[in-house]
């Protein structure tokens, strides 16, 4: 299951993200984390110390050899530097797998052992300064929608993205990549904003969004969010001494996490699952092509000097059924 967190800077999208991870890691689960964000700190909310984290190999550092994998014998990929963030796969084309070893994983991703389980993260690595003028974190963060484009998961199996704060994910098709989007959301008008921008964004793609009320501390607070989001207001967290544990960097035990916040993420993993039956690859892989042709026309053919709406294999349709032929 591919499940997003997304919301407005500093309304807890990070903390609840990295517990989700810890929940489904102490659950067995096998688990890839993606930070996403312009501001890299799922690391260090997952244990890292700033050194650990800052060690931590950048996807966008990689898109080369994530680009040379990943376009694999596709004849309609004549080369690695006609490949786009939205490129989509095709006949001859890599797939990705959660449980499985490759050269990407090997190259991005690296082991973190969390309480009862290990996860693989996955970081675009952060906007310095010697980005400022010459690039745009889209093109980071085109590395994780490059490689969401060719990842097939199954049942039990999790991508969780810790998404870039406000609305700038809708810059790319990538919001459209998720099973379910948790939307974190303060009790404030501005924590209920970014919700009311994904739900007019998402409406036309069959996006599920389910809304996470965060630092809630009574029944005014979950009125306050049932009133603007209604039956969208999937569940509450309030206040927890073990998160601000995590956060001044001594987390204890995951064992010793509030049962009420246990609850929580039960929920949220209860939801997340409950979207499998709803999967719809023919659906997926259309709306992988329509954001790929726009992208083409509206910078993508000038960049590259080349038609790319040539790359689309009008018969390939990706699904688990081709991750169980391999």
């Amino acid at each position: 299951m591919k499940i997003a967190f997304v919301g407005k800077g500093g309304s807890g999208k990070t903390s609840l993200s990295s517990l989700f991870i810890r929940h489904l890691a102490a659950a067995g689960a096998p688990v890839i984390a993606v930070d996403a964000d312009i501001n890299q700190h799922l690391g260090a909310a997952l244990g890292l110390d700033e050194e650990e984290a800052a060690a931590l190999p950048a996807m966008g550092e990689r898109l080369p050899l994530i680009k040379d994998y990943l376009r694999g014998t596709n004849p309609r990929i004549t080369s690695t530097e006609k490949m786009i963030k939205t490129t989509p796969p095709g006949q001859g084309s890599r797939l990705l797998r959660v449980r499985e070893d490759n050269p990407v994983y090997e190259a991005c991703a690296r082991p973190v052992e969390l309480d009862g389980g290990t996860v693989r993260l996955m970081v675009t690595g952060p906007f310095t300064d010697a980005d400022l003028g010459v690039a745009c974190y889209h093109s980071k963060t085109g590395a994780v929608e490059l490689c969401l484009n060719h990842l097939v998961d199954g049942r039990d199996e999790y991508v969780v993205v810790d998404m870039t704060a406000g609305s700038d994910s809708f810059a790319s098709g990538m919001f459209t990549r998720f099973d379910m989007t948790f939307v974190v959301a303060e009790p404030t008008r501005k924590g209920v904003s970014v919700y009311r921008q994904y739900k007019e964004y998402a409406r036309d793609f069959g996006v599920i969004l389910r809304v996470v009320g965060n630092k809630v501390q009574g029944r005014d607070d979950i009125d306050f969010l049932r009133a603007h989001v209604g039956d969208d207001l999937l569940v509450t967290v309030g206040h927890s001494d073990w998160v601000r544990s995590m956060e001044k960097g001594r987390p204890p035990r995951f064992e010793f996490l509030e049962d009420s916040i246990r609850r929580s993420l039960r929920v949220l993993q209860a939801a997340a699952d409950a979207t499998y039956e709803l999967r719809d690859w023919e659906r997926y892989t259309r709306q992988m092509v329509h954001f790929h042709l726009k992208n083409a026309t509206s910078w993508g053919n000038e960049r590259t000097g080349a038609d790319l709406a040539s790359q689309v294999d009008p018969g390939f349709v990706l699904s688990e059924a081709l991750a169980a032929a391999v």
